[in-house]
């Protein structure tokens, strides 16, 4: 019943930025936490973020912290990603995730989710 849409990504120098969203419908958006993954071709997926479903707790993986920020907004059904200072590591094809289940904070692998949107490529250039 739960669709996760993403948008947003894009071919980006390095040091830009984007800025990506995930459209939730068919559930209670605010009733479980938010993640967004992403995998490079070749290489397994990767945690990125999470957000609790307030909003009030987050976690960032070590490559990422301090340069990406995941933020929510529940009257509009939408999680978003904002990635600055962006790196060619960062090219890969990012996927919004979200649980049903009450996981003790921050989950951190895939197995935990049980929606997932289709993916947007990011791709930087140096």
């Amino acid at each position: 019943q739960v669709q996760l849409v993403e948008s947003g990504g894009g071919l980006v120098q390095a040091g830009g930025s984007l800025r990506l969203s995930c459209a939730a419908s068919g559930r209670t958006f605010g009733s479980y936490a938010m993640g967004w993954f992403r995998q490079a071709p070749g290489k397994e997926r990767e945690f990125v973020t999470t957000i609790s479903w307030s909003g009030s707790r987050t976690y960032y993986a070590d490559s990422v912290k301090g340069r990406f920020t995941i933020s929510r907004d529940n009257a509009k059904n939408t999680v978003y990603l904002q990635m600055n200072s962006l790196k060619p590591d960062d090219t890969a094809n990012y996927y919004c995730a979200g649980t049903d289940v009450t996981w003790t904070f921050p989950a951190i692998i895939p197995e935990q989710y049980q929606h997932w949107g289709q993916g947007t490529q990011v791709t930087v250039s140096s």
